[in-house]
């Protein structure tokens, strides 16, 4: 644990970290400034900002420094924990570059999704859709969101490529127990594990 920023930069030079909680209030270097140097250094450690500063605009420029998560104080430990293990969660997709659900494994480098002798490599887009949806199990994404960030803002395909996409995974995924793409009413898409 350091008492200040610095202190933190410090450890972190000289010991393996797999999480950071900052706060924003600390002495010598505040919270937004040192995750903001960790940023700009390409360190991709997840953090978790804790703070009492409840404003929204306290929140929207933790995320813009590049924080991962964000609570404000009083914390409830029970849900700290559980932020922090979808935070490691998260990481450890990241880094490994796979998904693995039940029997399945979702493999990045090689746009395969595996279960069991069954191995399918699909199309790139296909494979980053269905890739985002099961990084985040349960979360709702709205196509617009979809598309942006699997095709890009400068893309020209109109919002229903996305729905053609998870029609076309729905019907190539749909013997697998393992998961199961839901159309949420109204917002978008997601993805809960059903046997997992």
């Amino acid at each position: 644990m350091a008492a200040d920023g610095i202190e933190a930069l410090e450890i972190l030079d000289k010991y393996h970290v797999d999480l950071i909680i900052v706060d924003i209030m600390m002495p010598k270097m505040d919270g937004y400034e040192f995750t903001k140097q960790l940023r700009d250094s390409n360190c991709q450690l997840p953090i978790l900002m804790v703070t009492a500063k409840h404003l929204q605009e306290d929140k929207h420029q933790g995320f813009i420094v590049g924080t991962d998560d964000y609570m404000t104080k009083p914390v409830d430990k029970d849900e700290m924990l559980l932020r922090i293990k979808a935070l490691l969660r998260r990481s450890k997709i990241v880094n490994d570059h796979k998904i693995v659900i039940g029997n399945v494994t979702l493999d990045y480098d090689a746009l395969t999704v595996s279960r069991g002798e069954d191995r399918q490599t699909l199309p790139p887009k296909e494979f980053y859709l269905l890739y985002k949806l099961l990084a985040y199990p349960g979360q709702i994404f709205t196509r617009l969101q979809l598309l942006d960030e699997i095709w890009g803002l400068d893309s020209e395909s109109a919002d229903n490529t996305v729905n053609v996409h998870i029609n076309r995974l729905r019907n190539r995924f749909e013997m697998y127990t393992e998961f199961e793409i839901q159309t949420v009413r109204g917002l978008g898409y997601r993805v809960v594990k059903v046997d997992a």
